[in-house]
């Protein structure tokens, strides 16, 4: 019998809706039976299936799993437990040729979906767009796969500690881990136990209506309680991890936020010194400050599209070492798998900081002084905002503007640069502006509403992550 899913749930780098509303256990059911059989027709069999601290993750893993075996894959369940987690119990096993991941990441606590990996790469657009054709076709395989259970979290939090294996330094160092009582929660606890120094954890019990504060660590308001503790217990520094753990929010000793490309400027100097000349890939939402910090350090900067998916592509067909995004996914194939985990950031950043020889506070404090938006995102209807960016490019080509377009337009003037891109996960346009004063913001902020209404639209109305 085939089966139709809400044309809405099937993102750019993921499936993702509302549980009720969007997103069940029969979406999840058909879910495995294409996927089961785009493994199977490329040569695969056994597939790893994980998911996070959600309500409704237990319920869409039991249907997953069985839309997995019904047509034919072998189903090995890792349990509750970190997206990484999974990534890891994928990218570690020989027999494993698949991963799903039960998930919704960040977003608010109705919602959930699945990140999706075949052959340790990554697995979005067109791949996401067949499942949606195969499933309304009912083009899937019969078959009766076995399932069995395999407890990885341990081998996994020892892999993540081997991130400052040989680095000396260490013992002196006090941290403070919010785990936001996301999927990340019981494996900090049993890295911290491994990790030299001192540690103090918050909210590391995995609760699914998150009853301290959002697990979003790239809004500031999330990181109030990190910030408090560092406060309270004079810590060098502070990490935070968004619901599922692949991406980490970063607070100083002195209470300031370190964002996703500011991180990845630390990383790559920390790197460059051992791999120079290596390729590092930040997305277009990254500060200039980023790619000039790269340049500076001997690497060779590379502006990419954003999203996770897109990135772990790009690594791959590069060779880069070090990649990263401003919303705080960083990913490590130097020493690592190429895979986005915010535990295993939080590793590196304890080394990088002892190997360059400068606290976390110094690393914030050398970093140059930008004036800059967060990320600015309002709502435009799913048939209307690629249209949009089409519309706003043809004007500045016409006009002769310096801009690039591999990910909606950034556009560079005397000021500083510009971004406006539809997300590919949500129904919202986003832009963001830098520039080195606060008069040039203004002006690159009215160059930018100057543009939606030629296209008869406007910020007003901000979208929730």
């Amino acid at each position: 019998m085939s089966h139709r899913f809400d044309p809405t749930i099937l993102r750019e780098y993921d499936i993702r809706g509302v549980v009720g509303r969007d997103l069940g256990p029969a979406d999840a059911y058909a879910l495995g039976r294409c996927f089961a059989t785009v493994l199977r027709r490329a040569g695969g069999q056994k597939v790893a299936v994980g998911y996070d601290g959600r309500l409704s993750s237990p319920m869409l893993e039991a249907a997953l799993v069985e839309g997995l075996t019904a047509s034919g894959a072998d189903v090995v369940r890792v349990g509750l437990g970190p997206t990484p987690m999974l990534y890891y119990a994928e990218a570690s096993a020989d027999d494993v040729d698949g991963a799903i991941q039960i998930t919704g990441s960040h977003n608010p606590v109705d919602h959930n979906g699945f990140k999706l990996v075949l052959g340790s790469r990554p697995f979005f657009g067109p791949d996401i767009v067949r499942l949606g054709e195969m499933a309304a076709a009912a083009d899937w395989d019969e078959g009766a796969g076995g399932v069995e259970r395999r407890g990885v979290l341990e081998a996994y939090v020892a892999r993540i500690a081997e991130g400052i294996a040989g680095v000396e330094g260490l013992s002196d160092l006090r941290i403070g881990w919010d785990a936001g009582n996301g999927a990340a929660g019981q494996a900090v606890e049993r890295l911290t136990a491994r990790l030299p120094g001192e540690h103090h954890l918050l909210f590391t019990e995995i609760d699914g209506t998150f009853p301290h504060h959002h697990p979003d660590p790239t809004e500031e308001s999330n990181l109030a309680d990190l910030k408090a503790l560092i406060a309270a217990r004079k810590l060098d520094f502070g990490v935070a991890f968004d619901g599922d753990g692949d991406r980490i929010g970063v607070v100083d000793g002195l209470g300031r936020v370190i964002w996703g490309d500011q991180l990845l400027g630390i990383f790559a100097e920390d790197m460059l010194a051992r791999l120079p000349g290596a390729v590092v890939i930040g997305d277009v939402k990254a500060s200039g400050a980023l790619f000039d910090t790269i340049h500076r350090h001997g690497g060779r900067p590379l502006m990419w599209k954003s999203g996770h998916s897109h990135m772990k592509a790009k690594m791959l067909e590069t060779g880069a070492p070090l990649a990263g995004e401003t919303s705080a996914h960083i990913f490590f194939a130097d020493k690592f798998y190429g895979f986005d985990d915010g535990l295993y950031a939080a590793v590196r950043l304890m080394a990088a900081s002892a190997r360059l020889g400068r606290s976390v506070t110094q690393l914030r404090s050398e970093m140059p002084v930008m004036v800059n938006t967060p990320e600015l995102r309002f709502a435009v209807s799913e048939s209307r905002k690629f249209a949009a960016v089409a519309e706003v490019r043809g004007r500045l080509e016409a006009e002769g503007a310096q801009f690039v377009d591999i990910d909606g337009v950034r556009v560079t003037t005397p000021d500083g640069w510009w971004l406006l891109r539809a997300s590919n996960t949500q129904a919202v346009l986003v832009a963001r502006a830098e520039s080195g004063s606060a008069e040039g913001l203004e002006r690159l902020i009215a160059e930018i509403d100057r543009q939606l209404a030629a296209s008869g639209l406007r910020r007003g109305d901000q979208a929730g992550q």
